[in-house]
């Protein structure tokens, strides 16, 4: 059966490159109104006038190609940059379809910004590849200018919290080596003397910002992409797509329609911008983004604004452009208009501008820059733009629809984003994932039932749109879309003070808050109120939100830590009970269902030889980057064919789901994966005293004799439940999968008599810090699928001699040295880390932090980060672990300690229930402390 595996599953990538025929190049990367207030505004083809006779047939009107290997719609910065990158990297037939002319829709009229500050580190990679194509690579590629205008950007701060955040950026910018500093307010002064200095704390000060011009910007990608060979086609309209379902029922894009003809492809990529959701709507899918009014105004001259750096105001929620010797003035309201309806022929077309609603963002310019008063406004500009749930714009292959490619829902980044997401959309297309971790932007971060629910997607959109320029507190929640998906026992946990945290749509428990006299404080959801806007009352006295506001802080947060110290202890000494529910519950079913989970994960799941195995694995890729960390139990199914239970992290549900799919697709074999995660609860009881607590309770087989990484079928309660000896947090404990409507029986059975074994509820929040203190990885953050298990110190995990995707890449990996490994620091002050710190070695930056906590049973900071080892010299533990380390956190060094592994020991020992008195001594004296 292997070799049949082998034949059929070459892999999408390899199916990608033979239709793509691509060259061995790759890029190298480190709310309710109808519109009736329309006015056209005339077009001027003098913006893309071109020089070449070859560009100017290639957007030749009145005929297609008969054949297309990628189809990318939409003629916009995204759709342009996506065609040139496609093109530059090997793909021959590439088509860009623009209904209008290039810049249509939203691009044309968009302020142009690029600023390299801000939170996120797949962010500000992205905008400094952006900034390279502007001024370097495509004037030299073209010999055209792209019309890049640098002026640096200024961040102000009122508040001390804000400059905190931009603390924070700046040292992630050290990280990618782009220029930033932080500011004083006479400082302020010497790069704009025209700022009010008054009120202001500080500001961060990024000199390499400046202005995209998007006529510019996109003739030069599409002169590049025509000389690579794209085609470039104008006036061209998608009338329809079509798709043909393949043997395995999986719907595949087959061809594209025009007004000028079909185009047979297997690829588009739909870069369409606020017009996205049409174009997914001809496939029968949902585009989760909805379309806002969003305007700034252009003011009179103003003395002196020639020469300063484009301004963000955030605390005000404005930004002031500097547009030659006059400023556009540009913000985020927390009163947007919705463009229920954009016209499919509002190509350069402008609303009229609602004063009422704008006006806000003049007062607070008027504060910023006090000249702007005495001046008058020129212009006003208001046009449509897309907005997503999130804040993060839409990217990836649809798991429904194989070949369509998302390109959209930019939150008004298009311009500065879109060099860098056109490269990835590019790698996506072409092998079949991005080079870089993207899935921040991968619309597989999205359950299904979600994006066709249109109540959720308007009340998340608004608080995005809202809270654009809000600080991004690391454990900030949103209070849009709240309750969309609850589990059995989310009413219980509710009432006994759990805060909740959403997850995937999942109300998960975050953490559990009580009053002085031990009484739960019910800090219950309550409907989304807009914030008080469009006529809505706005809550008061809102428990949850007065809750939330207690994690806006870049320090530890008061109370809140306490109660997580509280958690974690108890864990650690007695027994902690934690609700899981919202993970995901996949079952590989079928009669080749074994076969097949020979070829998906790095281990052998069936574990020949034990029975009643669940087995901590891999998923891996073509190149042996990690998609996953699961656990995966072999089972008995209802046909009495064995079936192999997944559980997967729930944010990362449909991203699995999507690579199994793939993966499955390629080999013929009879099975399936079926998703079970809404009928199924999991309770998850960890600690000292769990197999005490359960011996009580459990009905039904040898459960004292339950081995680790083994399951049984026992009942608790007079209910069915299966449970396993498993645990993320490094002690003894066990997980419980049982029907989501038995979840509260067995939970009320554990938790009646909770003094007698001190036991208590515990939330994410302390299992987040309890699984990192003691090593345990978190996908998405300590690993990703730009990670290999080589460099993440995982190659146990990966079976020698067998066959299974990756295990080429694996086997090559064998015996080399990675480029960075992953390695484990503490810092003994007690400084909140959050993750993004940057890590020194003997005054070099040799990476950062990913993901960062306290561990409160080390009593100290914990983290974990990657050394590049060609800064080290090399990868060898004796080298690395060795030299001066320190811990940068808001421009701030801290001396670190590092080590392979958490030192955190022995973790293994805890599992297997073997503690020392000394050690739990040592514990419960430091939580009665």
């Amino acid at each position: 059966m292997s070799s049949l595996i082998r034949l059929h599953g070459l892999g999408n990538a390899l199916r990608r490159k033979a239709h793509l025929a691509v060259s061995s190049f790759r890029s190298s990367s480190t709310y309710d109104d109808k519109i009736t207030d329309i006015k056209e505004v005339p077009y001027d083809s003098s913006l893309h006038k071109t020089e070449s006779d070859a560009a100017d047939q290639s957007r030749k009107s009145g005929s297609v190609p008969a054949e297309a290997d990628v189809v990318v719609i939409g003629g916009g910065s995204v759709g342009c940059s996506t065609a040139y990158h496609l093109a530059k990297m090997g793909v021959k037939n590439v088509v860009l379809l623009e209904k209008h002319k290039l810049t249509a829709g939203t691009t044309w009229h968009t302020a142009g910004l690029l600023w390299h500050l801000t939170s996120h580190d797949l962010e500000m990679e992205l905008i400094k590849y952006t900034r390279k194509l502007m001024t370097e690579v495509l004037p030299e590629e073209t010999g055209l200018e792209t019309g890049w205008v640098h002026t640096g950007g200024l961040f102000t701060a009122y508040t001390q919290q804000r400059f905190d955040a931009f603390k924070e950026m700046t040292t992630l910018a050290k990280v990618f080596d782009i220029e930033a500093h932080l500011l004083s307010p006479s400082e302020i002064k010497d790069v704009h003397p025209l700022v009010d200095i008054s009120n202001l704390i500080g500001a961060a000060y990024s000199p390499q910002d400046g202005t995209m011009d998007p006529a510019g910007t996109c003739v030069t990608y599409t002169r590049a992409a025509t000389k690579y060979g794209a085609k470039i086609l104008e006036n061209c309209d998608v009338t329809s797509i079509e798709t043909s379902t393949d043997n395995y029922g999986i719907k595949r894009i087959a061809a594209i329609n025009t007004n000028y003809g079909p185009i047979k492809t297997k690829n588009i990529v739909n870069c369409t911008g606020v017009w996205a959701p049409y174009i997914g709507e001809m496939v029968g899918l949902n585009v989760p983004q909805l379309t806002y009014k969003h305007a700034y105004v252009v003011t009179e001259p103003i003395d002196g604004v020639n020469k300063v750096p484009n301004l963000r105001d955030q605390d005000s929620s404005i930004y002031l452009k500097r547009q030659g010797d006059t400023l556009q003035i540009g913000g985020y309201e927390s009163n947007p208009i919705h463009c229920e309806h954009v016209d499919k022929d509002f190509a350069f077309g402008l609303y009229d501008l609602d004063w009422d609603v704008f006006s806000r963002h003049i007062e607070n310019a008027f504060i910023s820059v006090p000249e702007i008063e005495q001046s008058g406004i020129r212009s006003t500009v208001c046009g449509p733009e897309s907005f997503t749930a999130d804040s993060k714009p839409l990217l990836g292959e649809s798991p429904e629809v194989r070949g369509f490619f998302y390109g959209s829902g930019f939150n008004s980044g298009g311009m500065m984003y879109g060099g860098g997401a056109g490269r990835e959309l590019a790698n996506w297309v072409i092998y079949g994932k991005p080079s870089i971790d993207m899935f921040a932007w991968d619309i597989r971060r999205f359950p299904g039932m979600l994006v066709s629910n249109k109540t959720w997607l308007h009340q998340k959109t608004h608080e995005m749109y809202l809270k654009h320029y809000s600080i991004a507190f690391h454990h900030d929640q949103p209070l849009a879309g709240r309750n969309a998906r609850k589990d059995s026992l989310h009413q219980t946990l509710a009432d006994r003070g759990c805060f909740f945290e959403e997850k995937h749509g999942w109300e998960r428990p975050g953490y559990f808050m009580f009053e002085e006299n031990g009484k739960p404080i019910k800090s219950h959801l309550l409907p989304y109120d807009y914030y008080g806007n469009y006529d809505n009352v706005k809550h008061e006295n809102y428990k949850y939100d007065e809750l939330l506001r207690k994690d806006y802080t870049f320090n530890f947060p008061g109370d809140v830590h306490k109660q997580l110290a509280k958690e974690s202890l108890t864990c650690r000494t007695s027994a902690a009970m934690f609700n899981t529910s919202y993970m995901g519950k996949l079952f590989l079913t079928g009669p080749d269902a074994a076969a097949a989970a020979r070829y998906l994960f790095s281990r052998d799941v069936s574990a020949p030889g034990k029975l009643r195995p669940c087995t901590y694995t891999l998923m891996l890729n073509d190149e042996g980057g990690i998609e996953s960390d699961l656990v995966v139990a072999k089972v008995p199914g209802l046909t009495g064919e064995t079936e192999f239970y997944m559980t997967v992290g729930g944010a990362t549900t449909e991203y699995c789901k999507g690579h199994l799919s793939d993966r499955l697709s390629d080999l013929g074999l009879k099975c399936k994966v079926d998703d079970r995660t809404n009928d199924m609860g999991i309770l998850s009881l960890q600690g000292p005293k769990s197999r005490e607590i359960l011996d009580a309770l459990v009905q039904g087989g040898n459960f004292k004799k339950l081995k680790f990484s083994r399951w049984m079928s026992a009942e608790i309660a007079g209910c069915p439940v299966l449970i396993m000896r498993i645990s993320f947090v490094g002690e003894l404990g066990y997980e419980l999968h049982c029907d989501m409507q038995h979840m509260p029986k067995i939970y009320e059975a554990i938790m009646e008599d909770t003094g007698k074994h001190g036991i208590c509820d515990s939330g994410y929040r302390a299992m987040e810090s309890l699984s990192t203190e003691v090593g345990f990885h978190h996908w998405g953050h300590s690993i990703r699928y730009d990670d290999n298990p080589l460099e993440a110190r995982l190659m146990n995990l990966c079976d020698e001699g067998a066959d299974y995707v990756g295990s080429d890449a694996i086997n090559r990996l064998r015996g080399t040295n990675p480029n960075k490994i992953l390695c484990c620091f503490t810092v003994d002050e007690p400084v909140q880390l959050f993750g993004h710190e940057a890590i020194w070695r003997n005054d070099e930056i040799v990476g950062y932090t990913r993901n960062a906590v306290h561990g409160f049973a080390l009593n100290k900071e914990v983290a974990f980060g990657y050394v590049n080892a060609r800064k080290v010299g090399s990868s060898d533990d004796e080298v690395v672990l060795s030299g001066n380390y320190e811990v940068e956190r808001m421009g701030k060094r801290y001396s670190a300690q590092v080590f392979a592994s958490s030192p955190f020991l022995p973790t293994f020992n805890r599992m297997m229930g073997k503690y020392s008195d000394e050690d739990q001594q040592r514990l419960l004296a430091r939580m009665n402390a």
